[in-house]
C-alpha cells in the first residue's frame, strides 16, 4: 500500500502551544497570554502556555524528534507578537527573526521542507485592543505582517498557510467567546470575523502573488477545519438537507468565496437573511461582499489545506423560537453515533476523512489537497505504549490510501497533529496529541517517543503501510 512517490509526511505544531518564552527577548503579549493569565477556569486548571514545551529554548530537541521520525515536511507557526511585538512593523524584534531563521535553516539542512503558518490563533494583544477580527482595520495589519514574513523568510519557505482554521477562530473567539477575547456575540460576531478573515487572507494572497511569487515561486493557502457530517437518519430528507446545509455553513462559507467565486454559498445567505428578518434585524447579520471584494477574494488559494479529526451525525432542528446563534441559523443539532469510540470531543471515524476528501475533490474542482492536521488525543496520564491510538492512525492511513487510489483525490501532504504533547487551548495539558510525550512537570521538558512515533517513522520509511495491513 505505497503512497504516490514524493508524498509528504509531516507533523505539525503551533507557536503558542509549544514555544513558551511568553515574554522572552522582547516578545509582545498575544491574546492567549492575557486570556490565560486572567484565570477564571476558562482553561483546564488555569494552565497557561507561558512555558509549554519550552521550544523557544529547546528547538534542538524538537529537531531531534523530527529527524527520528524521518519527516519530509514540518509545519509550524510564527508568533506574530514575537516578530512584531505590537502587531505592526513599527518595531521589529530581531531575536524573533533569528529564532525562526534557525528553525527554517536547520530544517532545510536536514532535508525537511517547512510549511509555515503566519497566524495560529495568537493575535497580538495590541491588535485585539483595537477590535481584533471584528474590526476591518485588521485586514491592513494582517497584510503588512504577511508581507513582512514573505520578505523575511520567503527566500526559503515555499509553502505558506496564512490563517489557521479561520472557521474555528471566527466562531470560538467572536461568536461563542470560548477563545480570547472571551466575549460572546451570539449570531453576529462569528460572521463579522469571517468577513474580515476572508478579506485579510485574500489581500495577503494578492500581496504574495504580485510582489513575491515570481522570485520566490511558493504557494499560499489558508487552512480550514472540517468535521465530516452525515444525516442522522439517511432516509429522512430533512436530515439529508440539514447535513448538506451544515457542511455548507461549516466549510463552504469560507472555501466557496476563496476557491470558487468570491461569495458565500446561497443557502448561507438565504438562511441568515430570513432568520435575521424574523428576529427584527434591518438587514442580514452576515455582512455582504461588494462586487469588487468578490473579484478580489475569488481564486486566492494555491492548494486546499484541511484539518480533519472527527465526524458527527446531523438532525434537522427547526429554529421555531427564532433564537440567535450559528447552530440556530443552520437549524441543526449534531451528535455522535453511540457506537463510536472517543477521547474527549474526538470520536474515531476514519472513514469520515475519505468522504471529506471526496467532497472537497468534487466541490472544488479536484484541487491539490494538504491535510495540515489530523490526530488522536490521549487523556493524561498517557501510556507510552499507545497501541490503541496507533490503530486509529493506521485505519486513517488506509482510508487516505483508498481516497488516493480509488477516488483519485489529489492528496499530496499529511501532517500529524502533533509532533509534541502541548497546550491544547481550553483543555490545557490534559489532552495529549503528541507523537512524543512531554513531561510538563520536569523543567527540562524531556521528549520521549510514544509507540505511535516509532510506527509513524516506519510508515514514512516505507512511504505507506506494509502490504499485509
Amino acid at each position: 500500500m505505497a503512497f504516490p512517490a514524493g508524498f509528504g509526511w509531516a507533523a505539525a505544531t503551533a507557536a503558542y502551544q509549544v514555544e513558551g518564552g511568553w515574554d522572552a527577548d522582547g516578545k509582545g503579549p498575544c491574546v492567549w497570554d492575557i486570556f490565560t493569565h486572567q484565570g477564571g477556569e476558562r482553561v483546564f486548571k488555569n494552565q497557561t502556555g507561558d512555558v509549554a514545551c519550552g521550544s523557544y529554548t529547546l528547538w534542538e530537541e524538537d529537531l531531534k524528534c523530527i529527524k527520528q521520525l524521518g519527516l519530509t515536511h514540518y509545519r509550524f507557526s510564527l508568533s506574530w507578537s514575537r516578530l512584531l511585538p505590537d502587531g505592526t512593523t513599527g518595531f521589529i524584534n530581531q531575536k524573533g527573526i533569528d529564532y525562526y531563521n534557525k528553525i527554517i535553516d536547520d530544517l532545510l539542512k536536514n532535508g525537511v521542507t517547512p510549511i509555515v503558518t503566519l497566524y495560529h490563533f495568537d493575535l497580538p494583544q495590541a491588535l485585539e485592543d483595537q477590535g481584533g477580527w471584528l474590526s476591518e482595520a485588521i485586514i491592513e495589519s494582517f497584510d503588512k505582517y504577511a508581507q513582512f514574513c514573505f520578505s523575511t523568510f520567503g527566500d526559503r519557505v515555499k509553502q505558506w498557510i496564512t490563517i489557521n482554521e479561520a472557521n474555528v477562530l471566527s466562531v470560538m473567539s467572536y461568536d461563542l467567546g470560548m477563545f480570547p477575547p472571551g466575549i460572546p456575540h451570539f449570531g453576529t460576531g462569528g460572521y463579522q470575523a469571517a468577513y474580515n478573515l476572508i478579506k485579510a487572507h485574500a489581500r495577503s494572497w494578492h500581496s504574495y502573488d504580485s510582489l513575491f511569487r515570481k522570485e520566490q515561486k511558493g504557494m499560499v493557502s489558508l487552512s480550514l477545519f472540517a468535521v465530516w457530517l452525515e444525516p442522522a437518519d439517511p432516509n429522512s430528507v430533512s436530515d439529508q438537507e440539514a447535513a448538506k446545509r451544515a457542511i455548507t455553513f461549516h466549510l463552504d462559507l469560507f472555501a466557496k468565496p476563496i476557491f470558487i467565486d468570491g461569495d458565500y454559498p446561497e443557502v448561507v445567505k438565504s438562511q441568515i437573511a430570513s432568520m435575521s428578518q424574523k428576529q427584527g434585524y434591518p438587514s442580514s447579520r452576515l455582512p455582504e461582499f461588494t462586487e469588487e471584494e468578490k473579484k478580489m477574494i475569488k481564486g486566492t488559494a494555491d492548494f486546499f489545506a484541511v484539518q480533519y479529526y472527527t465526524t458527527r451525525l446531523i438532525k434537522y432542528q427547526e429554529n421555531k423560537k427564532g433564537e440567535l446563534g450559528i447552530l440556530q441559523d443552520v437549524e441543526i443539532e449534531f451528535f455522535p453515533d453511540p457506537s463510536w469510540k472517543n477521547v474527549d470531543w474526538i470520536y474515531v471515524v476514519p472513514w469520515g476523512v475519505r468522504k471529506l476528501l471526496k467532497y472537497i475533490k468534487d466541490t472544488y474542482n479536484n484541487p491539490v489537497i494538504y491535510i495540515t492536521e489530523n490526530g488522536f488525543p490521549q487523556s493524561d496520564p498517557a501510556p507510552l505504549d499507545d497501541t490503541q491510538r496507533w490503530e486509529y492512525f493506521r485505519q486513517t492511513f488506509q482510508e487516505l490510501f483508498k481516497a488516493i487510489q480509488l477516488d483519485k483525490v489529489n492528496l499530496q501532504v499529511y501532517c500529524a497533529w502533533s509532533l509534541l504533547d502541548n497546550f491544547e487551548w481550553n483543555q490545557g495539558y490534559s489532552s495529549r496529541f503528541g507523537l512524543f510525550h512531554v513531561d510538563f512537570e520536569d523543567p527540562a521538558r524531556p521528549r520521549v517517543p510514544y509507540t505511535s512515533a516509532k510506527e509513524y517513522a516506519k510508515i514514512i520509511r516505507n512511504n505507506g503501510l506494509e502490504a499485509h495491513l
